[in-house]
């Protein structure tokens, strides 16, 4: 049988190229795995309106989530779900908070309905989490800006993540170099890159601890 970690880590290799690259930098096993366990939790949210044909169907999938989040945060898994099972792992060695994943819940539910991209809930609030893995409290607001410049990319608006990134660098000057494999996707302004142009791309965001 398939190691779950394994399943959970190709599950985001496949749905999240950069932020799969982006974790291979960080050189403790144990913490890339939860890195991954938050980002195969996004690929999950990320994949039903493709999977739901009505927005009603996709709210109810979310909903659905939503309420896992009970036992997630208290530290009962859902048995047999590896991401969920995963998850209540992290959440529980870290500390981390709930009203990032609610945030995020919520605002795939607008956007099944046509509401705007909130960008800090579905940015934001996940790259404060994955610094939290990497590195622990207290550095939350130092990647507030970066994960801005990711969600501009992401949404097609270039020219805005452009003009953000030089504030984004100097508020992640201070960031402990464990930590800078959550924010290093923020590097890639093109999603459409070849892998290896991302791959270079990485490599020397990391050596200059700068997105």
């Amino acid at each position: 049988m398939a190691d779950p970690a394994d399943t959970v880590d190709a599950q985001v290799r496949a749905a999240d190229i950069d932020r799969w690259l982006s974790s291979r930098f960080v050189a403790d096993e144990g913490l890339r795995a939860d890195l991954i366990a938050l980002y195969a939790f996004e690929a999950e949210l990320m994949a039903i309106p493709a999977r739901a044909a009505q927005p009603l169907l996709a709210e109810m999938r979310y909903v659905w989530w939503r309420e896992q989040m009970d036992g997630v945060f208290a530290g009962v898994a859902r048995k047999g779900h590896p991401v969920l099972e995963a998850m209540t792992d992290v959440v529980g060695r870290h500390g981390l908070e709930r009203a990032p994943f609610d945030a995020l819940i919520e605002a795939h539910i607008g956007r099944v309905h046509g509401e705007p991209h909130d960008l800090d809930a579905f940015y934001v609030g996940p790259m404060q989490a994955a610094v939290r893995v990497l590195a622990g409290p207290g550095l939350e607001g130092a990647v507030v800006e970066a994960a801005r410049v990711r969600g501009l990319a992401q949404t097609g608006q270039a020219d805005q993540a452009k003009a953000l990134k030089a504030s984004a660098n100097r508020a992640l000057a201070g960031l402990p170099v464990q930590a800078f494999p959550a924010v290093a996707a923020a590097t890639l302004a093109q999603p459409d890159a070849p892998e290896f142009v991302k791959r270079l791309r990485l490599v020397v965001a990391s050596l200059r601890g700068r997105i």
